[in-house]
C-alpha cells in the first residue's frame, strides 16, 4: 500500500511541477490517436481483414473508455459489433444493445438515430425484424443525421437492403445510388464498390445481365484504385455468380479464376477453396 502512495504522488509532483503551461491540445492526445486507429480499423474491415479490425476496434474502445470520449465509445461499440457480426459471433448483438443504451442515455440525437440504424440493420440481416418495420425505422432516423456524411450514406445503404428484402428493387437501387453518391463525391472508394456490388445483385436478380456486368466492374476498377485485394476477389467471384447464372460459362470461369487467384495470392485459403468448387459445378 505504501509502495502505491509513493507512486501516486510521485505521479501528482510530476504533473503539477512543470512551469512550463500545457498546450491546450494536449488533452486530445489520446483521442486523436484513437480516431486515426478508428479509421484504420474500419478500413481493414472493409478489405475483409476482420481479425486484425477486431483487435484495433477492441483497443480502440477500450482507450475511448479511458478517457470517457461517449461519443467515440458510442462510435467504436457500433463497428465492433459489424466486425462481430462478419465473423459471425452472436455478440454482435450483444454490443449493438450496449451501444444503444448508452446512445439513448448519453449521446446526442444524432447518436442515437446512428446508433439505433446500426441495430436495425443487424436485425434486418438475421432476419430477426421485417424490412418494412426497418425501413420505416431508417426513414424516421435518418432524418436527424444532419453532419456525418458517411452515416448518411450508410443509412442510405440499410434502406436499400431493406427495399431489397421487400422485393422494391427500382427503390433499393435508387437507394445504393443516394449512397454511392455521397461515396464518389468524398473519394470514399471501398464504399462506392460495395455500392456497386449492391446495384449488381439487385440487376441481377431482375435479369439484367449486362447491368449487373456493368456495376462490378465498375466496382473491380474501385477495387483497384483502393488496391483491396479481398474486394477484387469478392467482386471477380461475384462476376462469375452473374455470368454462371446468364449460362455465359466460359466467362463465369474466367472470373472465378481471377477471384482464385487474388485470394489465393493474399493468402485467403478458404475462400481460393470456395471458389474452386464453384468452377467445378460449372461442368455439371
Amino acid at each position: 500500500m505504501k509502495r502505491y502512495l509513493i507512486l501516486f504522488i510521485t505521479a501528482i509532483l510530476i504533473f503539477s511541477c512543470s512551469t512550463k503551461p500545457k498546450d491546450s491540445g494536449d488533452v486530445f492526445i489520446i483521442r486523436n490517436q484513437t480516431e486515426k486507429e478508428f479509421a484504420i480499423a474500419n478500413k481493414e474491415a472493409g478489405r475483409g481483414n476482420y481479425e486484425a479490425a477486431l483487435g484495433l476496434l477492441e483497443e480502440c474502445k477500450r482507450k475511448a473508455i479511458s478517457v470517457d470520449d461517449t461519443g467515440l465509445i458510442i462510435r467504436c461499440g457500433l463497428s465492433l459489433g459489424n466486425v462481430l457480426y462478419s465473423i459471425g459471433k452472436d455478440t454482435a448483438f450483444t454490443e449493438w444493445e450496449k451501444t444503444l443504451q448508452l446512445a439513448q442515455k448519453h449521446g446526442d440525437e444524432e447518436l442515437k438515430a446512428i446508433s439505433i440504424i446500426y441495430y436495425a440493420r443487424g436485425m434486418l440481416l438475421s432476419g430477426k425484424t421485417q424490412a418494412q418495420t426497418v425501413l420505416d425505422e431508417v426513414n424516421r432516423e435518418a432524418a436527424k443525421i444532419k453532419n456525418d456524411k458517411l452515416y448518411i450514406a450508410f443509412s442510405w445503404q440499410v434502406k436499400g437492403l431493406a427495399y431489397r428484402a421487400m422485393g422494391s428493387f427500382p427503390e433499393a437501387e435508387n437507394a445504393f445510388k443516394q449512397s454511392l453518391a455521397i461515396h464518389e463525391n468524398g473519394k470514399y472508394l471501398e464504399n462506392a464498390s460495395y455500392d456497386w456490388y449492391n446495384i449488381a445483385f439487385i440487376r441481377s436478380t431482375l435479369g439484367n445481365i449486362q447491368g449487373a456486368v456493368q456495376a462490378l466492374e465498375e466496382a473491380i476498377k474501385l477495387d483497384r484504385r483502393a488496391e483491396n485485394s479481398w474486394a477484387l476477389a469478392a467482386n471477380w467471384r461475384a462476376m462469375g455468380d452473374v455470368q454462371r447464372n446468364a449460362g455465359n460459362n466460359d466467362a463465369a470461369k474466367e472470373a472465378y479464376m481471377r477471384s482464385k487467384d487474388i485470394f489465393t495470392a493474399i493468402k485467403r485459403t478458404n475462400e481460393a477453396a470456395e471458389v474452386e468448387k464453384r468452377m467445378e459445378n460449372l461442368h455439371e
